[in-house]
């Protein structure tokens, strides 16, 4: 996923530049929990039914003291796990990594997308098996590189993303064997399942798009492209009235600059355009709630956008909330319906250079990983 960092001076001056004020709303970050931990983050994952939130965490390397800055200890790539009713911790699962988790509930194995895949039990949280999936590819080419993951329970798979092969790696969540692989056409995000045998991805390329696959022959159907709208990460589904929300990180044609970060709200049944509104920042993630009627996108500079369905042919932004700096995946906790989201909090960085590029990121502060939860 992206990579999204900023300082909150950007985050206001964003808003300000974009008419994003943030708005008075429902909803608001109800509780912090600064867990600690050092290593780099991707997904956050909720795992409702078993009353888990899965964060995997990235090694780092040790580096002895200097005159100036004390000696950073070397810290191991794992999975951290928490209670996900009061975010106290759980256990790590060592040896794991990678960048997100899926967890079949009825098998009670879990997956991380890591090269090998790790597949573990969500009840010992002991490491069952690893499970290669990096290639090589028929033909040659590219070896896969594991990112976004997703469970779907109508035939009990575990889909694994990558970026390199474009393609999907399906894992039987049962035995952990390798059924097959999907291509996808284009550079996969975030993916969604309805439960009853359809998949859509979405795809990261500059000309966005969602990919619709049949599961059940593992082969895509159709490529719903976006036009002008691509930098595509974040992907959410009303199952109910067959419309994806799809959180994009830049427009126009050429790209408009500063970029103009979009949610394409499309039908899932003929990807026919339903609306384009304004998101608070580049996305890195989204999700549905069917309770309120309500698409989340949460943001690298420290927002998050919600969506009003006001009908399946009439959408709102309803709020913009700044989170925190960097806090730019989201998991859903259906049970409560709160939104969780995670970051750190970093040192001064520099400023981008002239002329348009990226500055240089913050150090990060030691111990201070954060969960966020959100809600009314």
């Amino acid at each position: 996923m992206r990579r999204l960092v900023s300082t909150s001076a950007i985050v206001m001056a964003l808003f300000t530049a974009s008419g994003l004020a943030q708005q008075a709303g429902p909803y608001k970050v109800l509780k912090t929990a600064r867990v600690g931990g050092e290593g780099g983050f991707d997904y956050i994952y909720a795992d409702v039914a078993g009353r888990r939130l899965y964060i995997p965490r990235g090694g780092q390397r040790g580096a002895p003291a200097t005159d100036t800055t004390p000696a950073v200890p070397a810290t191991p790539g794992r999975i951290t796990v928490f209670d996900l009713d009061t975010l106290a911790p759980v256990s790590d699962i060592p040896d794991t990594g990678g960048n997100g988790v899926a967890v079949d509930p009825k098998s009670g194995h879990g997956f991380s997308s890591s090269s090998p895949v790790s597949m573990f039990d969500t009840k010992t949280l002991k490491v069952i098996k690893k499970i290669d999936v990096a290639g090589p590819r028929p033909g040659g080419g590219p070896v896969a590189r594991p990112d976004g993951i997703l469970f779907d329970a109508f035939n009990d798979r575990v889909y694994v993303f990558s970026h390199p092969t474009k393609d999907a790696i399906a894992i039987d969540s049962k035995d952990g064997t390798v059924v097959g692989t999907i291509d996808l056409g284009g550079v996969p995000e975030q993916a969604v399942v309805d439960g009853k045998g359809h998949m859509w991805a979405v795809m990261q390329d500059a000309q966005g798009s969602v990919t619709a696959v049949d599961v059940k022959t593992m082969k895509a159907t159709a490529h719903y492209p976006f036009g002008d709208v691509g930098g595509c990460n974040g992907l959410a589904l009303d199952d109910k009235n067959h419309v994806l929300f799809a959180a994009c990180a830049i427009s126009g044609n050429p790209p408009a600059q500063p970029p103009q970060p979009t949610m394409v709200i499309l039908s899932a049944t003929d990807g026919k355009i339903l609306a384009k509104l304004p998101l608070a920042g580049g996305s890195d993630g989204a999700v549905f709630n069917p309770s309120t009627m309500e698409a989340f996108s949460t943001h690298g500079n420290g927002t998050l956008t919600v969506v009003k369905e006001k009908s399946p042919t009439s959408f709102e932004v309803e709020q913009n909330l700044q989170t925190m700096n960097g806090a730019r995946t989201v998991t859903f906790d259906r049970k409560t319906n709160h939104i969780l989201t995670m970051s750190i909090e970093r040192g001064p960085g520099t400023p981008p250079p002239p002329g348009g590029g990226r500055g240089t990121p913050g150090t990060p502060v030691p111990g201070s990983f954060t969960i966020l939860v959100i809600g009314k």
